[in-house]
């Protein structure tokens, strides 16, 4: 009898091993690079070590194409357990039920507590209280500027204001086959259309209280048009009308331009093939206010409702999300880590950092998120804006033409947002 019972328990033990061998779980990372990939393959393989009988399966989307090619996958119910989740795309799948809310995971886990207050708060913008993403870190733009360029052009410095970075663009750009900015003109520009058109209007604020967008208003047009003018006067290259992010970094790094917005994630690249001695990174310039608006975003993790296998979703993002997985993904990815304790690190201790840093510590400088609660935000920030500051930047429409049609599209979804309320 005994030996009968022993037997059984064997069976039933194989059985769940191989029950187990059979578990797989579907991850999406959709900010792509071979770096990021190779870094997410190793965190992944430590979790499977620790998980026997778990495989990960790893889909990597090209960023440039990422939104239209998730957004197929989810239309034919390809839906992964765990993605990448970019800020602006939460409200899209968190308001059609897609994702499921972490909150029942993060009130039992320990490493809840190490959270630093701007990723809950990120997390949990969709709707104030449910955390449909956690942040792994945050990118904001400080000012790359090239010191051999400037030597070269006779520029005595970084730009502190609009009027010193349009001057320092203009002796940059005197140089054969140099120019001032590396500008982003493809998916992804949105972020430089917001810094200029900010600055220049002294208002960071996207809508009135009605719900009506400022994109429209004078100051914003004017902020708008400084940044065409920019682009027709040649300050930057021609063919930056189609850069996107790795296009902007190879422009900065190979000399081409002098000054580049970007986020700590660009040090990656930039740093691996420039000297520490030749670049450095300031806080942006401000404008006639007195005050500059470096956009804040951020990505994280998030889990599909659709999963069959949750828990071990939630053990996943753990380990992506935990001390060893976050440090070591951010170190990767440049971003400003979400947890407390990876702040300490001796790695962000670095002059590297000290301009994103000296920002945060700027009273003057005002961090600014994007309205990417909207769901309709998504399609805004890399369809329509890309497709029409390109025609503006080629002439085809005005600057108060694209004001007002990025005005009247996000007049529509904020006050649909407020309606439901």
């Amino acid at each position: 009898m005994m030996k009968s019972l022993i037997t059984a328990s064997l069976a039933t033990l194989l059985l769940s091993g191989t029950a187990m061998a059979a578990t797989t779980l579907k991850l999406t990372e959709v900010i792509t690079s071979p770096a990021r990939t190779e870094t997410l393959k190793e965190i992944v393989a430590k979790f499977e070590a620790a998980n026997p009988g778990v495989t990960v399966e790893i889909t990597s989307l090209p960023w440039g194409e990422a939104f239209e090619k998730f957004a197929t996958m989810v239309s034919a119910g390809e839906t992964p357990d765990v993605m990448e989740m970019p800020d602006t795309w939460v409200a899209l799948y968190a308001k059609n039920g897609a994702l499921e809310s972490l909150e029942p995971y993060l009130a039992k886990w320990q490493g809840a507590s190490d959270l630093n207050d701007r990723a809950l708060e990120f997390g949990r913008q969709v709707d104030g209280k449910t955390a449909y993403m956690l942040p792994y870190g945050f990118y904001m733009g400080a000012m790359f500027y090239n010191k051999k360029l400037f030597e070269e052009a006779g520029v005595a410095g970084p730009p502190a204001t609009i009027d010193e970075f349009l001057e320092a663009s203009k002796k940059v750009s005197a140089l054969p086959g140099k120019y001032g900015y590396c500008l982003r003109g493809a998916r992804g520009g949105l972020n430089d259309w917001t810094v200029f058109a900010n600055a220049v209007s002294g208002d960071n604020t996207f809508f009135k209280d009605d719900g009506t967008s400022t994109f429209a208003d004078p100051d914003k047009v004017a902020g708008l048009k400084f940044f065409i003018d920019y682009y027709k006067q040649g300050l930057a290259p021609k063919d930056s009308i189609s850069w996107g992010f790795n296009e902007t970094v190879a422009g900065f790094y190979s000399g081409t331009c002098a000054m580049l917005n970007q986020d700590p994630d660009a040090l990656i690249a930039i740093d691996e093939r420039m000297k520490p001695e030749d670049y450095g990174v300031v806080p942006l310039p401000k404008g006639s206010s007195g005050k500059a608006y470096p956009v804040i975003g951020y990505a994280g993790w998030s889990m599909f409702a659709a999963s069959e296998n949750k828990d071990l979703s939630w053990k996943l993002i753990e380990a992506l999300e935990g001390t060893e997985g976050n440090v070591a993904w951010n170190k990767r990815t440049g971003a400003l880590p979400a947890l407390k304790s990876a702040e300490k690190d001796p790695f962000y201790a670095t002059d590297k950092f000290k301009g994103w840093f000296d920002e945060l510590k700027d009273a003057n400088t005002v961090p600014t998120p994007l309205p990417s609660y909207l769901e309709e935000f998504a399609f805004f920030k890399d369809s329509l804006v890309p497709t029409s500051s390109q025609r503006a930047l080629l002439g085809e429409i005005t600057p108060e033409e694209m004001g007002k049609e990025w005005a009247d599209y996000l007049t529509a979804a904020q006050q649909k947002f407020l309606a439901a309320q």
